[in-house]
């Protein structure tokens, strides 16, 4: 490539950025209006749905958190070469959980 093509894919490269720039955002969320979602109650929508996903993650931390205690028990209570059906439905869960709060807090 000379160097007259190599400029002139820089300068393609820097007109696809500039226009995927100036279009909308890629979330998938609506540019904000400078109005939001009200509740009756005169709160606000977003906040209030943000404060419940909170609630619900720490609920979740904390059976999370419960889970792994018990699963460590029981596997220390077992030999080595056996595992439990308990167990393996508890890393399940685990995961479950895991994936749960991690999507929450990615605002999926």
């Amino acid at each position: 490539m000379n160097h007259l093509t190599k400029l002139a894919c820089v300068g393609l490269l820097a007109a696809c950025a500039a226009l995927l720039s100036s279009q909308a955002p890629a979330s998938g969320q609506p540019e904000e209006s400078g109005q939001e979602d009200r509740l009756p109650s005169g709160k606000s929508q977003r906040e209030e749905i943000l404060k419940a996903e909170h609630k619900q993650s720490l609920k979740d931390a904390e059976r999370l958190s419960e889970l792994a205690q018990s699963l460590k028990s029981e596997l220390e209570k077992n030999d080595w070469s056996v595992v439990s059906v308990s167990s393996i439905q508890k890393t399940e869960e685990i995961a479950r959980l895991a994936k749960r709060i991690g999507d929450r807090l990615r605002g999926r």
